[in-house]
């Protein structure tokens, strides 16, 4: 039987949605598979050096929080800092463990991670903008992977 294989798109750059990737990777990675993660766009965030997450409430109504929080409350300045700070919290007390862990044991575990080339260049980074043991690639890097995978993700 050959090795099963994972591949993830990773489009989005918040601290909830930063989540779903790395675990995704690193748990099919700790089971066997071969795994990828293209990370385009604001996906490209979570690979940066300097990690300043934020949760994105707005638009999200099925978010739990302590208290309900209506939408034109979340509007005002320094929510978006508080609902954060409440998450990262609430993370931590759960034994969560954080982005820079998670992204750690996928590279321990051999994901390869690979940074849009492309989207690197749209938006002016520098490669040393981003973490080390990634890659760089386009589209094309991707699909060789993904058109083979067992299961394929966009997150």
């Amino acid at each position: 039987m050959s090795e099963k294989k994972l591949a993830i798109i990773a489009t989005k750059g918040s601290l909830d949605w930063a989540y779903p990737p790395f675990i995704l990777a690193s748990t099919a990675a700790a089971l066997g598979y071969s795994v990828e993660v293209f990370f385009t766009f604001y996906g490209l965030q979570l690979l940066r050096k300097k990690l300043d997450l934020k949760v994105t409430s707005l638009g999200n109504p099925g978010m739990p929080m302590p208290m309900p929080m209506p939408v034109l409350l979340q509007t005002l300045p320094g929510m978006q800092s508080m609902m954060t700070f409440m998450m990262k919290n609430k993370m931590k007390s759960k034994g969560v463990a954080s982005i820079e862990e998670l992204r750690a044991l996928c590279i321990e575990a051999e994901v390869r991670l690979i940074a849009c080339q492309m989207t690197v260049d749209l938006f002016e980074f520098r490669n040393s903008d981003f973490i080390d043991g990634i890659e760089f690639g386009g589209a094309a890097t991707f699909l060789g992977f993904a058109g083979d995978s067992d299961i394929c993700l966009f997150t």
